[in-house]
């Protein structure tokens, strides 16, 4: 059964983390009740070769003492300060449970802010002032040994609660890194996602602008000889070879667009050459060629002095421009014109004449998005364009920058 919705599906990956990351803390818990053992032992076993001689079962009353302070430690992990507070009067009496406490303290100190591992720590620091002066040895001077005590227990009290501390600046630091990690490929799947968006436009924008021309041209030709069947056999034979002509430097427009869909050895592949602005004669040409009353009114002085990038702009203007007057008004003339100077930046302006209602080849169906490409490119270029209707006819004017 599927989950429901709002539920995520845990991975076998991190359901092993989340298990491995119990071991180790069993596996922690398990070390501090080690250390604790063993660091009373030796605080027993120094406090017996130096006292006088104690009963039997005072003896077993501090072992016993000392080993529940060392199992306490086994919750210390939930319950650090009260554990530690527990513990704490168990050191007045008890040898054994010494290192059970400075166990605890440390545990604090790993969990919790300082200012509570300070009160825990002075705590720890009075219960092991108590106890010395109930059971430690008496040693003369006496204040000499009760002030190496004082002394002895604020250094080991301060060394646990700095190494809890530093031990919990390395735990935050370790988050803080595996977070910023986990954002990082937050953020670089999101940068995947947008540049993979860009990509499907572009190819989408190529396709739309490298296609429609030639699709339009074939349109067109195939229309004119279903209209004219009886057109003479050098028009049809004419007509055919532009037909042939137009599907086959269609099929290889597609195949080249096509081609950045396929295996990583396409990118191996050199980019094919990109028309230019000096490329606008041939495709007013072809248009002619095609029938279209076509009048090409050129301003400018050199054509291949307009920098390669807002030359390929204004070649894919011109070519959709020209390709939505075939489709909308195929017997209409149309005026294309080309102005502009480095520094002023470069015009291109295409108007026709809308039918009024004569016979005409069908139109060329199409989705509308075409214009919106032309803007989009237009704004991508850091140009505008403006298009619409213009006193009975239509109007496209576009305008990119041309660096002095």
């Amino acid at each position: 059964m599927p989950p429901r919705a709002g539920i995520r599906t845990l991975t076998t990956m991190e359901v092993w983390a989340a298990g491995g990351g119990r071991t180790r803390e069993r596996l922690h818990d398990a070390g501090l009740v080690l250390v604790a053992a063993v660091t009373g032992a030796l605080n027993f076993a120094l406090w017996l070769a130096n006292s006088p001689p104690v009963p039997r079962l005072v003896l077993v009353a501090d072992v016993a003492i000392g080993a529940a302070a060392c199992l306490a430690l086994l919750v210390a992990r939930r319950w650090p300060v009260g554990v530690s507070l527990g513990i704490a009067p168990l050191v007045v009496f008890a040898t054994a449970s010494q290192g059970a406490m400075g166990m605890a303290l440390l545990t604090v100190a790993l969990h919790r802010r300082l200012r509570v591992a300070v009160l825990v720590g002075l705590a720890s620091f009075a219960a092991g002032q108590l106890h010395w002066w109930l059971r430690g040895p008496r040693t003369d001077p006496l204040w000499a040994a009760a002030l190496a005590n004082f002394v002895i227990g604020l250094l080991v009290n301060a060394a646990v609660i700095a190494w809890g501390m530093l031990g919990q600046a390395r735990r935050e630091r370790l988050r803080s890194l595996r977070e910023r990690a986990e954002r990082t490929e937050a953020e670089q799947q999101l940068r995947i996602e947008q540049a993979r968006h860009l990509e499907r436009e572009r190819i989408a924008r190529e396709m739309h602008d490298v296609l429609a021309h030639r699709i339009s041209l074939l349109s067109l030709h195939a229309g004119a000889l279903e209209f004219h069947p009886d057109a003479p056999p050098e028009d049809v034979a004419r007509a055919a070879g532009v037909v042939r002509q137009n599907a086959h430097l269609a099929l290889e427009d597609l195949r080249r667009v096509i081609g950045v869909l396929r295996g990583p050895g396409a990118d191996d592949a050199p980019e094919p050459p990109q028309p230019t602005l000096a490329d606008v004669p041939a495709l007013v040409e072809d248009s002619r060629q095609a029938g279209m009353r076509l009048r090409f009114d050129n301003r400018l002085a050199d054509l291949s002095a307009v920098p390669a990038s807002a030359g390929r702009d204004a070649y894919r203007i011109v070519q959709e421009a020209l390709t939505n007057a075939r489709k909308h008004a195929p017997a209409c003339a149309v005026g294309l014109t080309l102005a502009g100077a480095a520094g002023d930046g470069l015009t291109i302006e295409v108007r026709n004449r809308l039918p009024a209602g004569e016979a005409a080849p069908p139109a060329i169906p199409g989705a509308g998005t075409g214009i919106v490409g032309l803007v989009e490119r237009a704004a991508l270029a850091g140009g505008r364009l403006e298009h619409g209707p213009d006193g009975g006819g239509y109007r496209l004017r576009a305008w990119l920058p041309w660096p002095a």
